[in-house]
């Protein structure tokens, strides 16, 4: 029996996230303390008494059956672990399994008799403990939905000990790729913002990062919460997911998408190959489409991780906060006027350079019999050429614009922002409504003779000329007629 009292006093923890100090403690001292190094807040630890006895040395003897365990749980206890009584039970207790017997003795717990943990300096503590073997875990649905995982059970021969929780927590970010087509062939790294035009395929990045508590856990859920903007649909066949780069099967996940919520559900990474501090990552494109909102609002996208919190029961999970990127595209708008007032009749062409060098019309001409003024929504940063392509009658055309549209927004920042929108000296930029703005103006045509004008002068001088040659002529020849009579 010696030998079974030496054992368990042995016995400090029932998993290995828990690291476990006795600092020593007042011989024949009535109660006992256990305190919880965890200096984040917002748990709840309960300590239920297994075994009871007297303790002296870290020697447990004169074992018992403790007031935190049912009388249907001695009976089991008693059966799993080859006794007739606590005494015999806790003598075929060792090291290798004590983390079966915790989670064994967890099923039959007596919860009136819980002693609960009070916070304070970074400390939770458990005061108040009689003499006995104690199993101490998070209180049951505490942590439901929070970004925090619940302990894994862990059981204590009480003299006044410590213990400090080795846990951590997945977490989650979101990233997206921008590229200048006008001169860039390769997209940018995964950062917080870009700008694109309407029409393109965005990539996106969701990026989890596991924690370093994951024994104890038979099955590990991640579902990654996305939501993307009004002004992003989805591609489904784009997505990739891989586990620290090895392609997981699709066979492996569900993706559910409606209206703008998106989800990735991998029920068990951990038979996918995941384990501590792994990452897993989800890759995917979505079309900026017409709904898109132009400027400093833009199109911004949020997600967050739920993630298995509770290695003692596998259905509870917790969330990590949000993340989010944006989306920015702007709108070009030309006011066409005739130097003081809108002029109506003309038509327009704005084209987009791209890296051979080309200009692209961007969607069709734009044009209207009283059209004065013309805006191409949903472009972004690159080289431009606007060009009249339909001109008012009676007045000359005017000659085509090549400017550049530069933008810039925070690339890394946990709520980026659009802080410059600039089109060149042709163009003024404004941030907050993504517009720039330009006025082209048409010149009237040359000024050409019209009736009563110095034409008609000119044409009745010419006719007099012409009368009074006539007459000379006529004059002339009746002399001649005359003269050649008298001679006869």
């Amino acid at each position: 029996m010696k030998t079974a009292k030496y054992l368990l006093s042995i016995i400090l923890t029932a998993l290995v996230i828990f690291t476990l100090g006795i600092p020593a403690f007042a011989e024949g001292a009535e109660t006992f303390t256990i305190s919880v190094e965890n200096t984040k807040e917002g748990h709840t630890y309960q300590a239920y008494q297994i075994f009871s006895g007297n303790v002296k040395e870290n020697v447990l003897s004169n074992i018992e059956w403790g007031s935190g365990i049912t009388e249907e749980g001695k009976t089991a206890l008693q059966a799993a672990f080859s006794g007739t009584s606590a005494e015999e039970v806790a003598a075929n207790l060792n090291e290798g399994n004590a983390a079966d017997f915790a989670s064994q003795a967890s099923a039959y717990l007596n919860d009136a008799a819980a002693h609960e943990s009070t916070f304070g300096s970074g400390v939770y503590s458990i005061a108040g403990l009689e003499a006995g073997y104690y199993l101490v875990k998070d209180k049951d649905g505490s942590l439901t939905g929070h970004d925090d995982a619940y302990t894994n059970y862990i059981v204590k021969v009480v003299g006044n000990s410590t213990v400090t929780p080795k846990s951590s927590v997945p977490s989650i970010e979101k990233k997206v790729k921008d590229i200048n087509d006008s001169v860039e062939e390769n997209l940018t790294d995964w950062q917080d913002s870009a700008d694109h035009d309407i029409g393109d395929e965005v990539p996106f990045l969701l990026k989890a990062k596991l924690g370093d508590n994951l024994t104890g856990y038979e099955t590990y859920k991640l579902i990654f919460h996305d939501t993307l903007s009004e002004g992003l649909t989805f591609t489904p066949a784009s997505i990739s997911i891989k586990i620290d780069d090895n392609p997981v099967d699709p066979s492996a996940y569900t993706h559910e998408y409606s209206g703008t919520a998106l989800t990735f559900t991998l029920n068990d990474v951990l038979a996918l190959g995941a384990h501590e501090n792994s990452i897993v990552t989800v890759e995917y494109t979505a079309k900026l489409n017409e709904s898109a909102v132009i400027g400093s609002l833009g199109n911004p996208n949020l997600v967050y991780l739920e993630y298995s919190n509770n290695p003692n029961l596998e259905t509870e999970t917790g969330n990590t906060p949000k993340d989010k990127v944006i989306v920015f595209t702007y709108k070009v708008t030309v006011n066409k006027t005739d130097g003081t007032a809108p002029l109506e009749g003309a038509g327009f062409t704005l084209s987009k350079k791209n890296t051979a060098g080309e200009y692209v019309p961007v969607g069709s001409e734009l044009k209207g019999d009283t059209m004065t003024e013309f805006t191409w929504t949903g472009i972004d940063d690159g080289q431009y050429r606007l060009e009249e392509t339909t001109t008012p009658q009676g007045y000359n055309t005017a000659d085509p614009i090549e400017f550049v549209v530069t933008a810039q927004h925070d690339v890394l920042a946990d709520d980026p922002a659009l802080t410059a929108l600039m089109g060149g000296d042709a163009f003024t930029g404004t941030v907050e409504t993504g517009a720039l703005v330009t006025e082209v103006v048409n010149n009237a045509g040359s000024v050409l003779p019209g009736t009563g004008g110095s034409g008609t002068t000119v044409f009745y001088i010419v006719g007099g000329v012409l009368v009074l040659a006539a007459i000379i002529f006529l004059v002339a020849k009746k002399l001649t007629s005359n003269s050649e009579s008298k001679n006869q």
